[in-house]
């Protein structure tokens, strides 16, 4: 298959760039590089030898990106990445993330229609949860319930224009990926993940301290009922959720699905830092912190219907992906633009 990533050049989009040509399938790929960089495409045709057509555009120019579709026809699926990502961000500005997120999926539905495109697999997020009733999530679990903060409101209002959009019409294959919490990077240390500014996530934090570039990593809160009395997440290395993308565009029939992608086995904040004081041979400097409001305990995911349909499992570690994160963070300490 001809595969357009949209939002292609981001974290989880490099990697699944790689499984696909990988796989055997060609990949062409639009960003708006806002929090990305092209040198990640760049490296990713390096480590796989294949040309990828790259077009640096927001995904909400409808003509622009049809005149690239046109030119690298036939497309035959969309995996859909675009969109901002940082929760706090979303809370501040969130005008902006309803429309950019709901935006750009409008009109990547839109040039599917048009260019006759049948198939669609979107980067949705466990967030869409809120905070768990029971443990683990599954698919079934209640979602858009107490969702603090219009990102995960997003990505819950985007699944439901996907459901209605497939049952318009019967020849769409579409599918919604509920991420846990991705980690790690590619073997090679080629790519990985760079987030822009101070990361907001915990592992991209943990290599920035073990790196020198930042301090300390703040642990909020060590009172949960949990095995350390730290938050407890489902950690899923993003080569296994880059399968789980190949898997899912593999198996897509028409109509709509949802699937969690997960280990179903949780780490707390604890354990995660010690897996990376492991890999980088180092201590990690923590501080214990109040809890932030919104945490939750725990959340980790039930991912069988995956494994049953799918025929995807994660297969590595925390211990490999904080291996792969620290040789991506350490053979890059200033990310992409200044490496």
């Amino acid at each position: 298959m001809r595969v357009l990533l949209a939002g292609g050049a981001g974290y989880i989009g490099a990697h699944t760039a790689v499984a696909l040509l990988e796989a055997g399938h060609d990949v062409l790929v639009v960003d708006d590089l806002s929090n990305s960089s092209a040198e990640a495409v760049a490296r990713v045709e390096q480590l796989t030898g294949a040309k990828i057509p790259f077009l640096a555009a927001d995904a909400r120019d409808v003509d622009a990106l049809t005149a690239f579709v046109r030119t690298h026809a036939p497309v035959d699926a969309v995996i859909h990445f675009a969109g901002l990502k940082a929760v706090g961000e979303s809370v501040a500005e969130p005008v902006r993330y309803y429309d950019v997120n709901i935006g750009t999926s409008i009109a990547i539905l839109k040039l599917m229609a048009a260019e006759g495109i049948p198939t669609i697999v979107f980067s949705s997020s466990a967030t869409v949860y809120g905070a768990p009733e029971t443990l683990p999530l599954s698919e079934e679990s209640p979602t858009g319930i107490d969702l603090t903060n219009p990102y995960g409101k997003t990505k819950r209002m985007i699944e439901e224009i996907l459901k209605d959009a497939a049952a318009a019409d019967p020849a769409l294959r579409a599918v919604s990926l509920r991420y846990f919490n991705p980690v790690g990077a590619h073997p090679s240390g080629r790519i990985g993940e760079d987030p822009a500014g101070v990361p907001n996530n915990l592992m991209p934090y943990v290599a920035r301290v073990a790196v020198g570039a930042l301090d300390r990593v703040g642990v909020f809160g060590d009172d949960y009922d949990t095995p350390d009395g730290t938050g407890q997440r489902d950690y899923i290395h993003v080569l296994d959720l880059a399968a789980g993308h190949v898997a899912a565009l593999e198996h897509a029939r028409e109509g709509y699905e949802i699937y969690n992608l997960g280990t179903g086995t949780p780490v707390t904040v604890l354990e995660l830092i010690a897996a990376f004081e492991r890999a980088a041979g180092k201590k990690i400097p923590r501080e214990i912190l109040p809890r932030r409001a919104g945490d939750v305990a725990a959340s980790y995911c039930d991912p069988s219907k995956a494994q049953r349909e799918l025929g995807w499992t994660a297969t590595r570690t925390i211990d490999e992906a904080c291996r792969d994160s620290w040789n991506w963070q350490s053979n890059n300490p200033n990310g992409y633009a200044r490496a």
